[in-house]
C-alpha cells in the first residue's frame, strides 16, 4: 500500500458528525462540470508537492509534461538504459496515432524503433518470440478497441509462458503491450473500449492503468525493467493531452500491484483507477462540502490484475463502505471481483452494500458516449445513499 495526502483528510471524525446534514439538501447542485486539470488534486502542479506521493523522486530536476510526453520520457530512459529495449508497432517510427513515440527513431535507429505491418496478432506474437529470447519489447496497439485479433497470442502464448517454463526460471519479463484506451467524447464504437476486465481473466498479465503523467512514467519503467511477468499498459487516452504536472526529470520507477490511498477518509471508500479518479475526486469535494464533518476515502488502484487487495480491505474494514468506480462496462467488471472480495473478507465490518458504478451495459453510439460513461453525478448520488440509506 502506498498512502499519500493529496486532500486534507478529517481522521479521527465519528460518524455520526455528518448526521445533523442529512436531512439537508442543497436546492441546486451542478455537478457534472467539466474537469479542471489545472486545479484538481489529483495532479502535481508543483514539484513541492511530490513527498506527498511515495516513490516519487523528491530532489532533482522536473518538467511539466503531460500523459503523452511522460510516455515518451519513460520509453526513451528505457531504451537508454538497456539495449534489449525494442520499440514497434503500426506508425510507431513517425510518433504514433497520439505521438507518444515521436523522436524515438531518430534517436535510438530504425533497428530498435520501427513500424509493422497491420496485424495485431503479427506485433504480439513478435514480441513474444523476442522476448522469450530475452528481449525487452514494447509493443503500441493503436487503440484498445484492435487488440481483438491478437487475443490468441495474449492469452495462449504471453500468458502462459512463464507457467510452461516451470523450474527453468523462464520468463516474458520486459514485454509490455501499450494500447490508448476509453472514451474522449467522440470515440463511438472503435473507439472507446476499455476492455481490462477481459484480460483481467487470464493469469501471467499485470494490467496497469495509470491516472497521470507521474504514474506513467513510473509504473511504465517498472512495467519494462522490472517485471517478470509481461504487462498490458492501458492509457487513458483522454489524458493524453488534458492531464499535465510537474514530472520528475530523472528515472524512477513506481511499485506494480500496489494500490495508492490518494485521500485519507474515515466513512467511505472510493475505490477507482485512471480518468474516472477525476470524475471521483469532483463528486468527493461536492459530498464533503454538503455533508460537514463526512470523510471519504480514496483509493487508485493502479494496478487492475494482480490488484492490491489487502489495502482495500484494510480501508473498506476501517470505512464500513465501499463503491467502486470504473468506466469501463460495469457487467461482469473489474468493481465485480473487488465488490465479491469484499463481501468474502469484509463483511462483518460493511455498514452498506457494496456500491459499483461502471459504463452502462451497451456500445457506444457516438451520440450517447457522455451518457453512458460514470460521471460526478452518479457517483455523488452514490456516496449519499451509501452514507444516508442505511
Amino acid at each position: 500500500m502506498a498512502t499519500s495526502n493529496f486532500f486534507r483528510g478529517h481522521p479521527g471524525l465519528a460518524v455520526r458528525r455528518y448526521a445533523h446534514s442529512l436531512a439537508s439538501s442543497p436546492a441546486t447542485r451542478r455537478l457534472n462540470n467539466p474537469i479542471n486539470y489545472n486545479s484538481t488534486p489529483l495532479l502535481h502542479h508543483s514539484k513541492e508537492t511530490f513527498p506527498n506521493t511515495a516513490g516519487l523522486p523528491t530532489h532533482g530536476s522536473s518538467k511539466r509534461m503531460n500523459l503523452c510526453q511522460s510516455v515518451n520520457d519513460a520509453l526513451r530512459t528505457a531504451l537508454s538504459a538497456s539495449p534489449k529495449v525494442l520499440c514497434f508497432g503500426e506508425d510507431v517510427a513517425f510518433g504514433g496515432v497520439f505521438r507518444c513515440t515521436v523522436g524515438l527513431q531518430s534517436d535510438f535507429g530504425e533497428h530498435r524503433v520501427f513500424n509493422t505491418p497491420i496485424t495485431e496478432q503479427g506485433i504480439v506474437g513478435a514480441a513474444v518470440g523476442m522476448a522469450a529470447e530475452g528481449r525487452k519489447p514494447v509493443v503500441e496497439i493503436q487503440f484498445a478497441d484492435y487488440v481483438f485479433p491478437a487475443f490468441d497470442q495474449i492469452v495462449n502464448e504471453a500468458a502462459k509462458f512463464r507457467y510452461r517454463e516451470g523450474q527453468t526460471g523462464g520468463n516474458l519479463g520486459g514485454m509490455v503491450i501499450r494500447m490508448p484506451c476509453g472514451g474522449v467524447g467522440h470515440g463511438a464504437l472503435y473507439h472507446t473500449q476499455s476492455p481490462e476486465s477481459l484480460f483481467c481473466h487470464i493469469p501471467g498479465f499485470r494490467i496497469v492503468v495509470p491516472r497521470s503523467p507521474t504514474q506513467a512514467k513510473g509504473l511504465l519503467l517498472s512495467a519494462i525493467l522490472d517485471s517478470e511477468d509481461p504487462v498490458i499498459f492501458m492509457e487513458p487516452k483522454i489524458l493524453y493531452r488534458a492531464a499535465a504536472e510537474e514530472v520528475p526529470e530523472q528515472a524512477y520507477t513506481l511499485p506494480l500491484s500496489q494500490a495508492e490511498i490518494v485521500k485519507s477518509g474515515t466513512d467511505v471508500t472510493v475505490i477507482s483507477y485512471g480518468r474516472p479518479m477525476y470524475t471521483c475526486a469532483a463528486a468527493i469535494e461536492a459530498l464533503e462540502k454538503d455533508m460537514p464533518g463526512a470523510s471519504v476515502e480514496l483509493i487508485d488502484l493502479r494496478t487492475i490484475y494482480p490488484w492490491d487487495r489487502q489495502t482495500i480491505i484494510d480501508s473498506v474494514s476501517k470505512t464500513g463502505r465501499a463503491i467502486v468506480v470504473h468506466e469501463s462496462m460495469v457487467n461482469y467488471g473489474v468493481g465485480a471481483e473487488i465488490a465479491a472480495t469484499i463481501q468474502d473478507r469484509a463483511f462483518f465490518h460493511l455498514k452498506s452494500p457494496v456500491k459499483r458504478i461502471g459504463g452502462w451495459t451497451t456500445h457506444t453510439g457516438l451520440a450517447y458516449e457522455k451518457w453512458i460513461m460514470p460521471d460526478v453525478t452518479r457517483v455523488y448520488d452514490a456516496l449519499r445513499s451509501s452514507l444516508e440509506d442505511y
